[in-house]
């Protein structure tokens, strides 16, 4: 088995996705997860989503596939896909994070990113990885749910 991480952005295609659509989406990713031995987080701030699956190769790919086709999400940019030797979220089938436009600007190396107004949909790998670590190595982890 090849465990991996997958990382993508997007926006909502709606300008009225809210917390009621996002409560909807979590709970049947939570289920479609389950059912497939994916875990991951995501987070969602203005109409904008960031997102980290984990899982079997052929699982993540077919689950991005999936997501990819869904007319909830548009502009749909997959930063990474690469092996990883453990999750880092393998405690939830999908975390999620109430995290403010204020909390992003507190995150080390994103600041100056968030301080100019960019949205998760802005991010390239190296600020992908850096809003992953201080998801998986600081106390921002203690935000999912």
């Amino acid at each position: 088995m090849e465990l991996v991480h997958c990382i993508y952005t997007s926006a909502a295609r709606s300008p009225a996705f809210g917390r009621k659509e996002l409560d909807e989406l979590l709970k049947v990713c939570r289920t479609n997860n389950q059912a497939h031995g994916v875990t991951g987080m995501l987070l969602f701030e203005k109409g904008s989503f960031f997102q980290i699956l984990e899982g079997e190769r052929s699982q993540v790919e077919a689950l991005f596939d999936k997501i990819a086709t869904d007319p909830r999400h548009v502009r749909i940019n997959k930063l990474i896909v690469e092996r990883i030797a453990q999750r880092d979220f393998g405690e939830w089938t999908m975390g999620h994070g109430e995290i403010s436009a204020l909390d992003l600007l507190r995150i080390p190396g994103l600041n100056d990113f968030f301080s100019r107004g960019q949205s998760y949909e802005q991010l390239n790998e190296g600020r992908a990885k850096l809003l992953l670590a201080a998801f998986r190595d600081g106390d921002w982890r203690t935000r999912l749910s």
